[in-house]
């Protein structure tokens, strides 16, 4: 396998976004805090700076980010292909991952900017500025603001803020560095309210999410072992529960805080009868995003993904067959473990 080129740095970046005025900035289907976060965050930014700027995304503005400042800018692509100079997508990792709405949206832009952090991306534009080490592409991005010299608007300010708690489990995972709580700081002392933001991310669920955990409860599974734990929604739950899309976000971590659980996994109908795949490690010898890759899935190590077309219960035995191996071999490669 060939290896990946260079990611590019903050100057090429830069050197794009002062010789063009006109960016559409495109974020991945079922978009998470990180991904709209990421373009508000970066789309304020070149607002402030005099740019012309839409932001796209194939599913629109989650209900759970619509207090955001500035939200109501995404959009969903348009019927027609707009004029625009560059694309960026942010959090990203594969291009198809970015909707084929938003595909023919931007059909006719000839440049494009990849910026991501996960590991598993295979550097799909002209320029692709990856850090795999970074827990969150908004902390790429702020990185990147600062460095260029760019505005940080409030609105970039917050974005930024809940694109990097939300990707790091509020400051929880083996990913934050030292970095990120210095961005947390750095922010809070430009005027952030943390109490308000983490307040709206974390503790204002609609009823139905709630309704949604019990009915997963009732389909969680544990290895014999301890060491896997899983559940699944069918479609006939998210249609008696009228979810939305976003109402799972982040409930696998339910499941990924059993005391001696080190994979947890979600499988979800989705309503073309095809099968999405949510998976968490905590520890990096089972690494999912070398089992979702199996799938034509990726992410990082201690989370991935994957879309696999085939039913749920198909679906279900494949990939719980291989997490399985995983197991046994992690087991031979530690016996005292």
């Amino acid at each position: 396998m060939s290896e990946s080129p260079p990611s590019a740095s903050f100057a090429q970046i830069g050197d794009v976004l002062s010789r063009h005025q006109s960016f559409v900035l495109l974020s991945h289907v079922r978009p998470d805090g990180d991904a709209i976060g990421s373009q508000l965050g970066l789309g304020f930014a070149l607002l402030a700076a005099g740019k012309s700027v839409r932001l796209f995304n194939e599913d629109g503005l989650p209900e759970s980010l619509a207090f955001l400042p500035g939200s109501e800018r995404i959009e969903r692509p348009p019927a027609e292909p707009v004029d625009a100079e560059v694309v960026i997508a942010l959090d990203t990792a594969t291009r198809p991952r970015l909707g084929e709405g938003c595909l023919h949206a931007v059909s006719k832009v000839k440049l494009w900017l990849n910026i991501d952090h996960h590991i598993s991306n295979p550097h799909y534009a002209d320029l692709n500025l990856i850090d795999a080490t970074s827990p969150a592409t908004g902390e790429i991005l702020y990185e990147l603001i600062l460095a260029l010299g760019l505005p940080l608007p409030d609105e970039s300010r917050d974005a930024l803020y809940v694109a990097v708690s939300t990707d790091t489990g509020s400051f929880q995972y083996p990913s934050t560095t030292a970095k990120t709580y210095d961005m947390a700081a750095d922010l809070i002392r430009r005027g952030l309210d943390v109490g308000r933001l983490n307040s709206n991310t974390y503790d204002n669920h609609p009823y139905r999410r709630l309704e949604l955990l019990r009915a997963l409860l009732n389909t969680l599974e544990r290895s014999p072992d301890g060491v896997l734990a899983h559940w699944t929604l069918r479609e006939t739950t998210r249609r008696e529960l009228a979810l939305c899309a976003d109402d799972s976000e982040g409930l696998i971590d339910v499941i990924r805080a059993i005391r001696g659980v080190q994979l947890a996994v979600f499988f979800e109908e989705l309503p073309d009868a095809s099968t999405r795949v949510s998976m968490r490690s905590k520890d990096r010898r089972y690494d999912v995003c070398q089992i979702a890759a199996q799938f034509g899935g990726g992410g990082h190590s201690l989370a991935a993904g994957i879309r696999m077309p085939e039913p749920l219960d198909a679906a279900k035995a494949r990939v719980l067959a291989a997490i399985e191996q995983r197991v046994a071999e992690v087991l031979i490669e530690n016996p005292k473990s």
